[in-house]
């Protein structure tokens, strides 16, 4: 059962990898919608991963118990050893992915909220946020 957990929680982030990947392509084009149509498949791969990770403590802890007296290293055969060497590159790279991501998420709010300051300036009144009266761009009448 450990080495499935593995397998499958290798594949949920690999599968998370691609994503971010087709997320990056999709920013630098500025095409947003199709990374708001992923958000759930994202999260639901996340969901999953979250499941196999803790269904791998599981069994980890099972074996631990069962065989107290023997080191982890010894429980776990060369195939689990891989799988859980896989497993720490994987989230290495998902790791470095959402990092840059991140970076491309952050640059294009930016670059959102500048264009909104421009467009509507505003100042602080107490902890919020209104529209200054002097907004030379934008003119509203009613």
């Amino acid at each position: 059962m450990l080495s499935y957990h593995l397998q499958s929680a290798i594949n949920d982030l690999r599968d998370l990898i691609k994503i971010t990947e087709s997320d990056i392509e999709d920013i630098q084009v500025a095409n947003h919608n199709p990374q708001f149509d992923r958000l759930k498949l994202k999260e639901e791969k996340l969901k999953s991963f979250e499941s196999k990770k803790a269904m791998i403590d599981h069994e980890i802890s099972a074996l631990i118990r069962l065989h107290p007296d023997v080191e982890l290293p010894e429980l776990l055969n060369e195939e689990q050893h891989t799988m859980l060497n896989e497993l720490k590159v994987e989230l290495s790279n998902l790791h470095s992915i959402n990092k840059r991501y991140a970076k491309l998420v952050l640059a294009v709010s930016n670059l959102y909220n500048t264009f909104l300051e421009n467009l509507i300036p505003t100042e602080m009144n107490g902890y919020n946020k209104v529209a200054s009266k002097d907004s030379t761009i934008l003119k509203v009448r009613a």
